[in-house]
């Protein structure tokens, strides 16, 4: 359960705790230490060391131990409860998943709380490890560190979704419109938006916690941390922006998409009805000299047979430059 664990002095880590309530007490004690501790996917009973140590609110404890969060931040009398929703692309198969990242800052210590692999906890922690004079400001910097590159990761990812729209913005407008894919263009659009919806998911609530961050009054963050959350804030409009305009190019692909179905299949109902009045002269012919009534006039006549194969053969000719030339064929 626990992936790691530390004691930071003056931003340099020392040693790794047994004892969490003393070691708690010996950092708030010193005024310039904090613990850090990192869980994976906790049970409630792994869980409750971590709670009984830390006196973590019970409602945050199972929203943590639950996850299926939405992105938020919620103020306790002893703690502060951060949720976010790391995104990963991956690109072979055209998914976009989600973790949950949920962050316990407090007096004297961070816990975080991860559920699924798109969380970039162990990068954060080795670049914050080799900036002591970030890690110095305590649980801030690192509640600072993982909302910045939860939102960096946004941003590329949303660049990799900007990258595969483009690919399929050319494979609908190109001969064919599924740029041999083998599946259907309509259906590759929707699972595309879905794709959209469930960034839109990760990033889109996450905005009102940023700004609140980046705001006065949030008990447990350091008020000169408050222009670093504003450039998180702003990362975070960007990629939200991005998306939408993403979601709103899409639609108009799909659109556009259907528009061109329309068109042909106009073209080939009316390359059917041409053909099919083409058919309809010989036939109308051959059923008019087939019915072999005895007064009927031409029956006896020598040069009728091939008199009428020319006529319809004119006939026919004549409907197929006249389709020609309207475009119909």
């Amino acid at each position: 359960m626990i992936v790691d664990c530390a004691v930071y002095r003056k931003g340099r880590r020392t040693e790794a705790p047994d004892d969490f309530s003393a070691a708690l007490a010996a950092a708030r004690a010193s005024g310039d230490a904090f613990l850090w501790v990192g869980v994976h996917e906790p049970t409630a009973d792994e869980f409750d060391l971590v709670r009984d140590a830390f006196g973590l609110h019970p409602l945050a404890v199972e929203d943590a131990l639950r996850a299926h969060q939405r992105p938020k931040l919620e103020v306790y009398d002893d703690s502060l409860f951060v949720v976010l929703k790391p995104v990963v692309y991956e690109p072979e198969g055209d998914v976009v998943t989600t973790g949950e990242l949920m962050l316990f800052i407090g007096d004297g210590f961070v816990v975080t709380v991860r559920h699924g692999a798109g969380a970039p906890l162990a990068a954060v922690r080795r670049r914050l490890e080799d900036d002591p004079k970030v890690l110095a400001h305590g649980p801030t910097a690192v509640l600072y560190a993982v909302s910045d590159a939860v939102v960096d990761d946004y941003i590329e990812v949303a660049g990799e979704l900007q990258l595969d729209l483009e690919e399929l913005e050319t494979e609908v407008f190109s001969p064919g419109g599924d740029g041999g894919s083998g599946r259907p263009t309509a259906a590759r659009i929707y699972q595309f938006k879905r794709q959209l919806l469930e960034f839109r998911r990760a990033s889109g609530p996450l905005v009102a916690p940023m700004s609140r961050l980046a705001g006065s009054g949030v008990p447990f963050v350091h008020e000169r941390s408050r222009p670093f959350f504003r450039d998180v804030e702003d990362h975070l409009t960007r990629a939200n922006e991005q998306v939408e305009a993403l979601d709103r190019l899409l639609s108009d692909i799909l659109a556009a998409h259907l528009a061109q179905q329309g068109v042909r299949q106009n073209d080939d109902m009316r390359k059917i009805s041409a053909w099919a009045a083409m058919a309809a002269v010989p036939t109308m012919v051959a059923g008019i000299y087939g019915m072999n009534f005895h007064h009927m006039p031409e029956l006896r006549w020598v040069g009728g047979y091939p008199t009428v194969l020319v006529l319809m053969a004119v006939v026919v000719w004549g409907l197929h430059r006249l389709f020609k030339r309207r475009g119909w064929l």
